[in-house]
């Protein structure tokens, strides 16, 4: 390793002093304009992570869905996943060290994680349409060719793509071509030969408009369009030839608003969905003969992709077992659905993909979204096999049920959430069961519920077990949160502390939006009263 190199081009993306940084699971993220040392310090940790696990690995040059001046930059690992926690251990030190100790601590991790320097290293990257993103990326390339490592830029891409990028390239192409046109053709062939097996179509070209976010899937979608031939037609809203990255629009905006996103008109009964700014996400929505907004998130999305994998497994009268994972935010309404209708096991995680994603791996059949949108579904190897071999096994109606589990594995981005993916899987199973809409956000109905926060002087008194849903310290507010609940019909209540900030997140859900709100505002105030709150204490319908 030239140090001497490495120094002489550090200097040239000197860190401002005293700025701290963390890695966590969205990577590093912050304003655009502190960022240049980062993005040319990730790009020599690839490099290392590169030589390291002897694969390519990834980095993503993106904020999702922040606002258009912030970015980030996240690392992605040889299948696809989320960086090693050890190696994230890694990137917040390399990010945070000052000028003059870089070199030795960059020496430092290479020898901590067993690096040799000889063995060749390969990056990709991509970026998202951020003003800021192109030469941010032109950073990181600096960063991997001081190391003398390959790369190859893939320019404008959504997260999720550059996930299959180097799935693929991991793989041998085994998952797919390691190109943006593979990506077009192994989910196009896939979404239009499940569809094909719908008994009657009815309506034989199916519209959907699509909120972009102003970002990359806007893009990638257009690129797309003419591989879809037939089930689907999109008209692309917010696709950001005027308005600004995920303002006013976006999965993340429906989401927390409940409204529809700026720039778009809804007929009554017509399917709508967003994106987020780097389409990792998805929400649906439409309007009621009444005009009143329903929005259908990411639990109800995890429901009717589960309950239609279940239906085919009992048809092909195969014992795969399949999970859904929650986090403590999915709706109770959900979860009991899918246990006592489906009878499909529901498993609660901590809030955070990669801890859904690690107890996926857990299932033949793991499903997991969060209720914002963001999640896909993982097949197990052995299970991919079996399913490969009952489609070319099997007789029938049996046959045709393993054929469509087979189209679903290769529609669905297995690497992780895929806003664009997770659409075509979710118009697809609407096909095939001859759903509407409205019959979709029917299954069950969400219980109201009501989220808030309350400022603390220091989050660290409090913590939790039982995936976030019981409170450990400090002591006596759990007793205080089970005599709340107990007031309140089909109730329950939860606290856990922010990641980031002195905040604790306080969720409520009862029979009526009511009560959710009275029994969130009481949790807030046994928060406030037991866990050292700071300011005024919490008001009633703030």
């Amino acid at each position: 390793m030239d140090l001497d190199a490495v120094k002489e081009h550090s200097a040239l993306h000197a860190k401002p002093s005293g700025l701290v940084l963390q890695y966590g699971t969205a990577g590093f993220r912050t304003k655009a304009e502190h960022l240049d040392h980062v993005m040319f310090r990730m790009g020599l940790l690839a490099v290392l992570r590169s030589k390291q696990t002897k694969s390519t690995i990834g980095v993503m040059v993106t904020a999702s869905h922040n606002p258009e001046e912030d970015n980030g930059v996240k690392l992605v690992d040889p299948l696809g996943e989320m960086l090693a926690p050890s190696w994230e251990e890694h990137a917040t030190r390399l990010a945070n060290a000052e000028e003059k100790d870089m070199p030795g601590v960059l020496m430092d991790i290479s020898v901590k994680a067993a690096v040799n320097l000889q063995q060749d290293a390969f990056v990709v990257i991509g970026r998202d349409t951020r003003p800021s993103s192109e030469k941010l990326s032109q950073s990181v390339i600096d960063g991997v060719t001081v190391l003398e490592g390959q790369f190859q830029d893939y320019g404008l891409l959504t997260t999720p793509q550059l996930h299959y990028m180097v799935y693929c390239r991991n793989t041998g192409g085994q998952y797919g071509k390691a190109t943006i046109e593979g990506y077009y053709e192994k989910l196009s062939k896939a979404f239009m030969e499940l569809t094909k097996q719908a008994s009657c179509s009815g309506d034989e070209n199916r519209s959907l408009k699509v909120d972009c976010a102003n970002g990359i899937g806007a893009l990638k979608l257009r690129e797309m369009e003419h591989y879809i031939t037939q089930g689907l037609s999109v008209q692309l809203l917010n696709d950001g030839t005027k308005g600004k990255l995920n303002h006013l629009c976006g999965a993340d905006f429906v989401k927390s608003h409940q409204k529809p996103p700026q720039g778009m008109e809804m007929k009554s009964n017509e399917r709508c969905c967003s994106f987020d700014g780097d389409a990792d996400r998805i929400v649906y929505y439409y309007l009621d003969v009444d005009g009143h907004f329903h929005l259908i998130d990411g639990d109800k999305i995890a429901t009717l992709i589960s309950s239609f994998l279940k239906e085919l497994l009992l048809e092909i009268g195969e014992s795969l077992n399949i999970g859904v994972v929650q986090t403590a935010y999915a709706n109770g309404s959900s979860t009991r659905y899918l246990e006592e209708v489906m009878k499909v096991p529901v498993y609660c995680t901590k809030t955070g993909v990669k801890h859904l994603h690690h107890k996926a791996q857990e299932f033949d059949i793991g499903v997991y979204f969060e209720a914002n949108g963001h999640g896909t579904v993982l097949f197990s190897k052995a299970a991919e096999t079996k399913i490969k071999q009952l489609a070319r096994e099997l007789e029938d109606k049996k046959r045709k049920a393993a054929k469509m589990l087979e189209n679903v594995i290769d529609l669905i981005n297995q690497t992780a959430g895929d806003a664009i993916s997770d659409m075509l899987v979710i118009e697809a199973v609407l096909i095939l069961k001859g759903l509407t809409v409205q019959q979709w956000d029917a299954l069950y109905m969400d219980l109201p519920n009501r989220q808030l926060k309350v400022k603390v002087a220091d989050r660290q008194v409090i913590s939790t077990t039982d995936a976030e849903r019981q409170v450990v310290t400090p002591p006596g507010l759990q007793e205080a949160i089970n005599d709340l609940v107990k007031k309140y019909k089909l109730s329950r209540a939860f606290v856990r502390p922010s990641g980031t900030e002195d905040i604790v997140r306080v969720y409520a859900e009862a029979d009526s939006q009511e009560n959710a709100d009275s029994l969130a505002h009481a949790v807030s105030l046994a928060v406030f009263q037991l866990a050292g709150g700071v300011g005024e204490a919490p008001q009633l319908g703030l």
